[in-house]
């Protein structure tokens, strides 16, 4: 990975990304922690993982906090918090990228729970740590961000639906949070190579990558993604809060 954002350019700031022991997640919090920022690495299970890489990111000379929570539990989500504030005493960055829906053996409504009602809670549970000039940002797919108008593969629908409702469900917290100097935007990316996401569509659907990737002339990796994830949190706020990556040639405007 190179360096994306300036070295120092956050020192001093602090940023949590939940999701972060791996994939998408853990290349944002490398990049925050490249700059200077101070890090919270977020995990749900799997702490050696998650140790591993708070270890590697206390190499760079900023503190690492690694915190395993459940975020779809309320408790769980508080007592996260509540370590940040220890540590840091606030937050400047809060990256919501904890996703899924497509594991197998959860509850029906797991997909919803996770990535719409945790969402929510998540950030507000964040906001007395989220002072002015913060910046949240929401990960989402293309596939989500466009649902209403463009269909996206069945084994993905529900994960699509959920992920819609918690940008919506987010995006109505934007008064809230303009009036307490917060910004927000969503940063929606096209189908990603190696995430856990597209090797699970391409089971479930074989082929489904390489016909993308035809379509779309280019699908980013992780790391390229991830490095837009963390460029959302400093870069200025777009008018529609929306920052798309990839092609979006064939998904019908909202």
């Amino acid at each position: 990975m190179s360096q994306i954002l300036p070295a120092g350019s956050l020192a001093g700031r602090s940023a949590l990304v939940t999701g972060s022991s791996r994939g998408i997640g853990a290349d944002t919090v490398r990049y925050f922690a490249e700059a200077g920022a101070n890090v919270v690495v977020n995990y749900r299970n799997k702490a050696p993982r998650a140790e591993k890489l708070g270890a590697q990111l206390r190499e760079l000379g900023v503190e690492a906090l690694v915190v395993g929570a459940d975020l779809t539990d309320a408790d769980s989500v508080q007592a996260l918090m509540d370590e940040v504030r220890r540590a840091f005493g606030s937050l400047d960055i809060l990256v919501l990228n904890a996703s899924g829906g497509m594991e197998a053996g959860m509850a029906e409504d797991y997909a919803l729970q996770l990535n719409r009602d945790a969402q929510v809670r998540v950030l507000e549970t964040a906001l007395p740590l989220l002072g002015e000039g913060s910046r949240v940002v929401f990960v989402t797919s293309h596939q989500a961000h466009f649902i209403r108008t463009t269909p996206t593969m069945p084994e993905y629908e529900p994960v699509a639906l959920s992920k819609r409702a918690g940008e919506d469900a987010l995006r109505d917290m934007i008064p809230q949070l303009e009036e307490r100097g917060i910004g927000f935007v969503v940063v929606s990316g096209d189908m990603i190579e190696g995430t856990i996401t597209a090797t699970l569509l391409e089971r479930a659907n074989p082929g489904a990558i390489a016909e993308r990737r035809e379509s779309a002339g280019k699908l980013y990796d992780v790391a390229e993604f991830a490095a837009e994830v963390a460029q959302a949190a400093v870069d200025p706020i777009p008018a529609d809060h929306t920052r798309l990556v990839g092609d979006t040639g064939s998904f019908g405007a909202e």
